[in-house]
């Protein structure tokens, strides 16, 4: 099957120009990656949906080909982007899907600003942190201070992969984290990103979220492990919970035909 065309746009949101991509045509579907805040996470399901919906993605202010060096300050910020975002492309409501982060993201908005959002979608994300969480952002944080970037990036690829996926993946370490590398946009970014991470927590707001609502995860996921899944499940009013199998917090990229196939099915339901 051919793939479909890509349109590129460079669009302006106050302080930053923000890269975005679209693809195929129909109802609008923003797809918002995590921590990493680049479209590219996305590059398994772009095709697959766009045969059913105008595609969206974009790079995070700070990350990939938007604005480098620009800081984000929590992830009600890089909501304010995504919103800012609509507005200059003349969207006035549509689908998302947020990963992790992503999910972080559109939970903002889906309080803040509830008619900017038709169908949700929280993939891999949480409602507030628990010790666990806690603790394990805590140490991702010192092992970039104090062991750098690359120590920090072999870390967190580890933890977001399933082995039996990554095992095969990894016949050259020095390719493997070179590519890995050329993504990082610069400690000061980067810990800006991470403190939004820490801070988010809408645990005691979320039950308001009043749209129809997927929430899926992995089972083998050691970043936001899958009872976060099911908490959101749980608080958010009349939501859908789908736990995959495997695929750890990348589950997108790992378990692609699976995570499309729940998707799609709930999108178009």
């Amino acid at each position: 099957m051919t793939d479909l065309p890509t349109e590129i746009r460079r669009i302006e949101v106050g302080d930053a120009e923000i890269h975005v991509e679209l693809t195929g045509e129909g109802p609008d579907l923003f797809l918002i990656a995590g921590l990493g805040g680049r479209g590219i996470f996305w590059a398994n399901q772009v095709q697959a949906l766009a045969r059913h919906f105008r595609v969206i993605t974009h790079d995070h202010r700070g990350c990939g080909n938007s604005s480098p060096q620009k800081l984000v300050y929590g992830a009600e910020h890089m909501a304010e982007d995504l919103l800012a975002l609509m507005d200059a492309m003349n969207i006035k409501a549509a689908h998302m899907i947020g990963h992790s982060t992503g999910g972080a993201i559109c939970q903002h908005i889906a309080l803040q600003s509830p008619e900017r959002v038709n169908k949700l979608v929280l993939s891999c994300s949480w409602a507030g942190p628990d010790e666990y969480f806690i603790q394990l952002f805590r140490t991702r944080r010192e092992i970039l201070i104090n062991c750098g970037p690359v120590a920090y990036f072999t870390t967190g690829t580890y933890l977001a992969m399933p082995s039996t996926h990554l095992q095969p993946q990894m016949k050259s370490s020095r390719a493997f984290m070179e590519e890995r590398m050329a993504a990082f946009p610069g400690l000061d970014v980067e810990l800006s990103r991470l403190a939004a991470v820490a801070s988010h927590d809408l645990r005691s707001q979320v039950h308001n979220i009043a749209h129809t609502t997927l929430c899926i995860g992995a089972k083998d996921d050691q970043i936001t492990p899958p009872g976060f899944t099911e908490e959101l499940g749980r608080l958010i009013p009349g939501a859908r919970t789908h736990l995959l199998e495997r695929g750890g917090h990348f589950c997108p990229i790992v378990s692609t035909a699976e995570y499309n196939q729940a998707v799609l099915s709930f999108l178009k339901g």
